[in-house]
């Protein structure tokens, strides 16, 4: 099986000699018995969603905790993409190095933790690879014994998205018009560009200039280029931004507002 060869080239014999028993999939009804090790946590970037641009790498931690009478000596996790971690398996993020584990020596219970490092450029080819992630994770007790699952859980590897904003004119007259522009852009993984994203809500939002709370005034979609084009009435001073949700695949992001002067 291909994912975990790549798992024990990543951790080394003893991941090895634990990946040749079949593993588990998330979920099954079945789960280790208890001479077995038990995982209690597997966690990806500290359960927040792993976001990249175009070029630059992005290290994040995972880690898996688990227990066994005889304590934890190994532990390995990595994200794959795809339908089945066999033959339909179109990604691997895969950790260059093995496991710490906190403790082992001592403790039931332990905690071991890998560092990724995921590059745009290799890493991820194609924007498709954007979305959900498998997370595999496995653990090795001291007595031999392992547990492992394809598929824990998930974890989610985004786009970076880009948002603007631009009011004007400023200062402007009150009751006139007041335009607000601005554009979304996320990054392609394909020409390690940024394009706009088309087709999405995005929300208007004004703050009076004695006010900390921002309100939404209206909902604007982005144009076949990811502009944004609007238009409101100037009634007092104040800040305009624009405010986009993020979708699965694309992180949410708000721009700081941009002040107005109502004379």
């Amino acid at each position: 099986m291909r994912i975990r060869a790549a798992v024990a080239a990543a951790s080394g014999a003893l991941a090895l000699s634990a990946l040749t028993t079949p593993a588990a999939h998330a979920g099954e009804a079945v789960r280790p018995a208890s001479s077995l090790p038990v995982i209690s946590k597997v966690s990806v970037n500290g359960g927040k969603d792993t976001v990249l641009g175009t070029t630059a790498p992005k290290t994040i931690t995972l880690s898996v905790t688990a227990s066994h009478a005889s304590g934890i000596v190994d532990g390995w996790v990595l994200l794959w993409h795809g339908t089945d971690s066999d033959e339909g398996m179109d990604g691997a993020l895969v950790p260059a190095g093995g496991a710490t584990c906190r403790n082992a020596s001592v403790a039931t219970t332990v905690t071991c933790s890998l560092t990724l490092t995921i590059d745009p450029r290799t890493d991820l080819p194609k924007n498709k690879l954007a979305g959900s992630w498998h997370v595999l994770a496995g653990v090795a007790a001291k007595d031999g014994s392992s547990t492992s699952y394809d598929s824990y859980s998930t974890a989610r590897v985004q786009r970076l998205s880009k948002l603007t904003v631009n009011a004007a004119p400023e200062p402007v007259k009150k009751g006139r018009t007041i335009t607000v522009t601005g554009k979304l852009s996320r990054a392609n993984w394909e020409d390690h560009a940024y394009h706009g994203y088309t087709g999405q809500p995005v929300k208007l939002q004004f703050r009076k200039k004695s006010s900390s709370t921002y309100t939404t005034v209206r909902t604007v979609r982005t144009n076949s280029t990811g502009n944004l084009k609007t238009t409101v009435k100037a009634s007092v001073d104040g800040y305009w931004r624009y405010s986009f949700g993020g979708t699965s695949t694309t992180p949410a992001v708000t721009t700081a507002g941009d002040f107005v002067d109502v004379k």
